[in-house]
């Protein structure tokens, strides 16, 4: 029987396997130079700052590193990298370029209490950051210019729709309301998931912190952060800030999908209750009488885009370990990055489309007609001034518009004696309500007129929501900008710090 070898010292290869460089480290490499290089140089530099101030490294060695990492910044231009295999990836190039810069003693201090893991996470964090304000500013821009397009359109009647078919009279201005409810509760929910990128993971190093005095509060503060995530083990496996992100992103566009369908339908021909300017139309190229309005299909498929890509980076981590992952980390976030950049084409256009819109007031009132729709509110009327219960009234209404719709007539103009024989039939006596207060009872008008109740589109109760709307939108507005200050301070702290430790080589 042969006897056993250890393949251990038998083992001649060489790192990087060809293939595995190709499909794997320079993909990963690249990902790193396009996205995280800022991240990677801040992060660096705070925890430099943080060794020098706690005297984890005497003062003078982290200036000799603070000096090294100048020059490689000035030195090195990561656009022009391109990866050979020499070094694993980009963490270790920088540690590569420093033994180049250094002495020996000092060229591995910069890593003292801290790892990749710790460095990975905050490093996703600090380039998801800027990503999500920028989204959550243009969602606070569509809203805005939604709520102007609401307040413009206020009184401005629509058809509402249950199950694809006429309901009940409304005004765009409703409409919209309810669409910018949905709007603040997703920035809502983006806000939240900001508050997890706000976290910072570094100090944990690889799984437990460290021997050393390490200040990560110090740390968080340079970076930008509000403050340290607590449970070392949770920085490198909890991942939710991750599923968060993309979770609320997700959201934002599947809700607006919705939004955008209805576009598509309103303004297809046979409703045509919205008119598309010449602006956002494209013509047919065969067809001379064709409008196109190709960019709500372009907002259709770009949400749809958008909401796949959020999802897939949940679906990548479903079902891994609670720990550190590759699955999680460099090639998923940048899948995830692809999600931003055509969920700001949505938000942006879309915020350009809306209020370029126009309610056609003709195809409206064809619809009511045809639809007779405001009968709603001549059950209600017959329960109100007749004194009948909702269910007679709800059965008289049924016949009066029955009879309408098969005459193709006019509810306030040909409704009138249909009424009088279905109360008679139902109610055993002549109704009190004569022709004229039938007609003003089941005009649109005056159905949204007397829906004064919270939430209604009725004037008053429109302007109320609108003031709260713009009162959330301020504070959402401001907190924005506050959170962006601190930052800015942040940067030019540690700014100052690094370059204080520069001047002490």
């Amino acid at each position: 029987m042969t006897k056993p070898t250890d393949p251990r010292l038998s083992d001649t290869s060489v790192f990087p396997d060809p293939v595995y460089k190709e499909t794997v480290l320079r993909p990963l490499f690249d990902g790193a130079k396009t996205h995280h290089v800022q991240s990677f140089r801040a992060i660096d530099r705070a925890h430099l700052v943080m060794l020098a101030e706690t005297g984890i490294l005497p003062r003078a060695t982290a200036g000799r590193i603070a000096r090294a990492l100048d020059a490689i910044d000035a030195e090195i231009d990561p656009t022009a990298l391109r990866y050979d295999g020499t070094v694993e990836d980009y963490f270790f190039l920088i540690e590569a370029e420093l033994k180049k810069r250094l002495p020996t003693d000092d060229a591995g201090r910069l890593h003292t209490g801290r790892s990749r893991n710790d460095i990975d996470h905050t490093l996703f964090k600090l380039v998801l950051k800027p990503r999500l304000d920028h989204m959550a500013g243009l969602l606070r821009a569509l809203i805005t210019a939604t709520l102007d397009l609401a307040e413009r359109e206020k009184a401005t009647l629509i058809v509402a729709y249950t199950h694809g078919q006429p309901a009940q009279p409304t005004t765009f201005g409703h409409y919209l309301s309810a669409a910018i409810e949905v709007m603040l509760r997703d920035h809502e929910r983006l806000v939240q998931a900001r508050a997890l990128l706000d976290l910072s993971p570094m100090g944990a190093a690889a799984i437990t912190t460290s021997g050393f005095p390490l200040d990560r509060a110090r740390v968080a503060h340079l970076l930008g952060f509000a403050a340290p995530l607590q449970n070392s083990y949770g920085c490198i496996a909890a991942i939710d800030y991750l599923t968060a992100t993309y979770s609320a992103v997700e959201l934002v566009f599947l809700h607006l999908g919705r939004l955008i369908q209805d576009l598509q339908v309103w303004t297809a021909f046979e409703v045509g209750q919205l008119y598309v300017p010449n602006a956002f139309v494209q013509i047919s190229s065969i067809m001379p009488q064709k409008r196109n309005p190709v960019p709500i299909e372009h907002l259709r498929h770009l949400a749809s885009q958008t909401m796949a890509r959020a999802r897939m980076v949940r679906d990548i981590v479903h079902n891994t370990p609670f720990t550190d992952m590759n699955d999680a980390e460099g090639e998923t976030n940048e899948a995830g990055y692809q999600a931003f950049a055509t969920g700001e084409r949505v938000l942006s256009l879309l915020a350009a489309l809306l209020p370029a819109l126009q309610v056609d007031g003709r195809r409206v009132a064809e619809n009511i007609r045809r639809s007779c729709i405001t009968i709603t509110e001549l059950a209600d009327t017959l329960v109100r001034s007749e004194g009948l219960s909702f269910r007679t009234a709800h059965e008289i209404a049924a016949d009066v518009a029955r009879a309408v719709v098969a005459a193709d007539g006019d509810l306030p103009r040909d409704g009138y004696a249909p009424f009088r024989k279905a109360f008679r039939e139902h109610a055993s006596r002549e109704p009190q309500l004569n022709e004229p207060a039938f007609a003003e009872a089941v005009s649109p008008e005056h159905f949204v007129a007397v829906r004064e109740r919270f939430g209604g589109p009725g004037p008053q109760a429109l302007a109320a929501a609108f003031a709260g709307y713009r009162g959330v939108l301020v504070a959402a507005g401001l907190a924005a900008t506050a959170t962006a200050a601190r930052e800015a301070s942040a940067r030019h702290e540690l700014d100052a710090a690094f370059a204080d430790l520069i001047g002490a080589a």
